[in-house]
């Protein structure tokens, strides 16, 4: 059994404990995750790809799977933290970078992928097929979702097969928030019905026995579900248990499965700790961790202006919006709003979209003459108390004086909040 699945055994046998998916590609990101581990000896680390984001095409980032897991591992050997610890995972694994393409040839790509995630190490594999191609109905019929995820499955076997691997854990599902948060306000949120999840659990089940699948189908460990948790551009919509109960308790009706919270990015520490308690024990989070990490650059860029002479300033945050009013594709059709308000959304948005514009080598180089500007010429403690204080503390101990060590303290703070909510402690 594997380790992942030990503890979604530990938590349906009544100790409240859960896992925390760090959604990003970010190299302080994945740094600040590592060392947050090794920091809280915890024994497994879940770092998740999306197939928008890695796939055998490279994917927005460049990044085919086995390439990602590289990246993960090389920051890992430089922290010191053992590869054995971590467990990488496939998101949202199925045609949605392909719905261009007629439904087949979307479908072969996603074969492909999955094919390719397999190979290349990730053991947590989230089918969902729940995007219409090209030549399908607008809402793709259920029976079809669940055809297609066997599908998707059955690859992901044979690579097991053919790779000599460990067997794959599956998460089924697809009734999840917008990626990245919704794009409009939010009113309302509808929990997902006890009725629509366990229907859902149900037919993916007789579809995988009927596929020959039953192996596969005693390695589903979560079910995506809507628990009644977002956020927007601007508002978060907080977890309220009261909404969800009868979804938590209808889970527990299904042996060795849990459910699996996406968008919970920005949730209270107390919001965190009861979801995990209701049985929503996989907490995937993204945009909140690279929010923080912008928090953090453009703290370092306000002590620039205060403190690095005038000619030698990077400038990274007039320069980040000038490359992204230069290329606006990652955020023009998510942001509607014009003049201040656009600027603000460009920069502040819960959504993040400024993500992004980190890997842009003009954004990247401002990044790093920051940094060298502020390791060069250390700013007094005052400085760094009023724009970052949650650095502070590494100052004082004298355990970390430079500009990348105070953005992954930063960042680290956020991965506290996870922590403690997944940390096992005995339900009452």
């Amino acid at each position: 059994m594997h380790e992942i699945q030990a503890l979604i055994r530990r938590h349906r046998e009544g100790d409240a404990c859960g896992i925390t998916s760090v959604c990003s590609a970010h190299p302080l990101v994945v740094e600040a995750a590592l060392r947050h581990a090794l920091l809280h000896d915890t024994p497994l680390v879940l770092f998740e790809a999306t197939c928008n984001q890695v796939n055998q095409d490279g994917g927005y980032t460049g990044m085919r799977p086995a390439g990602f897991v590289e990246f993960v591992h090389a920051i890992a050997d430089h922290v010191g933290l053992p590869r054995s610890r971590i467990v990488f995972g496939g998101d949202h694994l199925g045609p949605n970078p392909w719905t261009g393409l007629a439904a087949d040839a979307a479908m072969d790509k996603a074969e492909a992928m999955v094919d390719a995630y397999v190979a290349a190490g990730f053991h947590k594999i989230h089918l969902d097929c729940s995007m219409a191609c090209a030549d399908d109905p607008v809402a793709l019929p259920e029976p079809e979702i669940v055809r297609r995820a066997v599908r998707l499955c059955l690859a992901a076997e044979a690579a097991c097969t053919r790779t000599g691997g460990i067997p794959p854990v599956y998460v089924i599902g697809t009734e999840v928030p917008t990626p990245g948060g919704a794009t409009e306000a939010i009113e309302g949120l509808a929990v997902t019905t006890p009725e629509a999840a366990l229907a859902t659990i149900a037919a993916h089940r007789q579809a995988f026995e009927e596929a020959g699948l039953a192996s596969a189908w005693g390695r589903v460990i979560a079910s995506v579900v809507q628990p009644g948790v977002e956020f927007d551009h601007h508002d978060v919509i907080d977890y309220r248990p009261e909404k969800a109960c009868e979804l938590s308790e209808a889970i527990e009706s299904v042996p060795g499965l849990v459910f699996e919270a996406h968008s919970t990015d920005y949730q209270t520490r107390a919001s965190l700790r009861a979801l995990i308690r209701d049985h929503f024990a996989i907490l995937k989070v993204g945009p909140g961790l690279t929010f923080a990490l912008r928090e953090a650059l453009w703290a370092l860029d306000a002590i620039e202006n205060e403190w690095i002479p005038a000619h030698r300033r990077a400038g990274l945050r007039t320069v980040t919006l000038e490359r992204m009013r230069e290329k606006p594709a990652q955020w023009r059709r998510y942001y509607r709003a014009e003049g201040q308000a656009l600027q603000l959304d460009m920069q502040y948005s819960l959504s993040d979209r400024i993500r992004y514009y980190w890997p842009d080598p003009v954004v990247e180089s401002a990044r790093e003459r920051l940094f060298a500007n502020l390791d060069e010429k250390p700013p007094p403690m005052p400085l760094l108390s009023q724009y970052l204080p949650d650095a502070l503390p590494l100052l004082r101990s004298g355990a970390a004086r430079d500009p990348k060590a105070w953005v992954v303290a930063h960042v680290m703070n956020v991965l506290d909040d996870y922590h403690d909510a997944c940390h096992a402690r005995t339900s009452n």
